[in-house]
């Protein structure tokens, strides 16, 4: 699978981190996009469209980042959720990744970060 056929899912509360994160996406190449503003939009979201990988903030309303990431992963094990969120303490990286986060990324991500983390993904370097 390459970039560009990735379906990714951005939840963030910030109109302005998911549009950066968006236009980061669609200069990596990327053009199936969904975007949702809480936790709880992200958990249904998920189950409806399955996409390739989920951007999750950690803090939003309804359900936070962690708690969405837990049940996405409960839902499907093999779910590649990267958490983006300014606040990376170690206990909410720690929190994360228990979680089932695969990666964290400290707000504002770069596009070049964001690149990176979806070339991880699918194991391609388009660098």
């Amino acid at each position: 699978m390459t970039i560009e056929e990735l379906t990714v899912l951005i939840c963030d509360d910030s109109l302005l981190a998911r549009k950066s994160l968006t236009d980061s996406l669609k200069k990596a190449g990327v053009t199936n996009i969904i975007e949702v503003y809480d936790g709880q939009a992200a958990v249904e979201s998920y189950q409806a469209n399955h996409p390739d990988v989920a951007f999750l903030d950690i803090v939003m309303p309804v359900k936070d980042g962690v708690t969405a990431t837990r049940e996405i992963c409960e839902y499907d094990s093999n779910a590649y959720v990267i958490i983006v969120s300014s606040v990376g303490t170690q206990v909410n990286l720690r929190e994360a990744i228990r979680a089932g986060a695969k990666d964290f990324l400290q707000k504002p991500a770069s596009p070049e970060q964001i690149r990176t983390a979806l070339e991880h993904i699918t194991g391609v370097s388009e660098g």
